[in-house]
């Protein structure tokens, strides 16, 4: 028996004799398919090539896998009392990584953006004895099942300790942000809010892989969610994605910018110069 984990996405499925006849994850129109097919690893081999590299992001710290793995996001370290929460997750837990955070306090729970973040969630929840707070509307996406999963329904979670779960949806239904009220305030958005190259923006989509907007009604309730916690801060879902300040007013006008996108509003600027 083994735990089969897909490839393109990282997901860790249950126990089985047999890798499954297909990742459910993958063939949903919000990620997709390779070419090549479906491909499938385990925790063993994984750890044969990749290491995760932990980091100061900002004012947290990163938990990434290199080589970069799947999708390729890194996990956050938030404090938590004496201990940490876990933002989002990563497929490799090996006993490099868990000494580490053990070093850095452990954890005391665990809480996921979205679906595509699962990977090896409940690896990492048995390691550290924590439960996994994932949104109910999610909880279908869910393919690896335990105890430890502790499913929320509404749109909001107090954590204590001034962690708040803000479910947005958007790009799932159940679509959750995490607010920490220290200082200015944080957000930390996996991709439901997406921190983008261009920091003066952000931006939000139904399906990033495959360029599927979503409708302007879903951006302005993403908004409209967050729009009473304040914030200076954006913690994307990748390294370096994260916007330093002024980061309320940035969502703000970028889900103004969406609307006027679909509407037809927009328009490019000819370079400065031309004629």
């Amino acid at each position: 028996m083994d735990r089969f984990i897909c490839v393109t996405c990282g997901t860790q499925f249950q126990d089985s004799e047999a890798p499954p006849a297909e990742c459910p994850i993958c063939t949903d129109p919000r990620q997709y398919v390779p070419p090549e097919g479906q491909q499938w690893t385990t925790l063993t081999e994984l750890a044969t090539d990749h290491h995760n590299d932990i980091r100061a992001e900002g004012d947290l710290v990163g938990i990434g896998t290199e080589p970069s793995f799947a999708i390729g996001q890194r996990a956050l370290l938030v404090p938590f009392g004496d201990s940490n929460l876990l933002w989002d997750c990563i497929t490799l837990l090996d006993d490099a990584s868990a000494e580490e955070v053990e070093h850095r306090g452990g954890l005391a729970a665990i809480a996921i953006s979205h679906p595509h973040y699962y990977s090896g969630m409940v690896e990492w929840a048995h390691r550290f004895s924590c439960p996994i707070y994932l949104h109910g509307a999610d909880a279908d996406w869910v393919m690896r099942p335990d105890p430890a999963i502790e499913h929320w329904d509404g749109d909001l979670k107090e954590l204590g300790r001034g962690l708040t779960l803000v479910r947005g949806g958007g790009h799932f239904p159940g679509g959750t942000m995490l607010h920490r009220a220290e200082g200015a305030g944080v957000l930390l958005t996996g991709d439901i809010i997406q921190v983008i190259p261009d920091r003066t923006h952000v931006g939000f989509m139904w399906s990033y892989p495959n360029l599927i907007p979503l409708p302007e009604t879903a951006v302005q309730g993403i908004a409209a969610a967050v729009e009473p916690f304040e914030f200076d801060v954006i913690y994307g879902a990748w390294w370096g994605r994260v916007i330093p300040s002024g980061a309320k007013e940035i969502v703000r006008r970028s889900a103004e910018r969406y609307g006027a996108a679909l509407r037809g509003e927009v328009e490019a600027r000819a370079p400065a110069g031309s004629a």
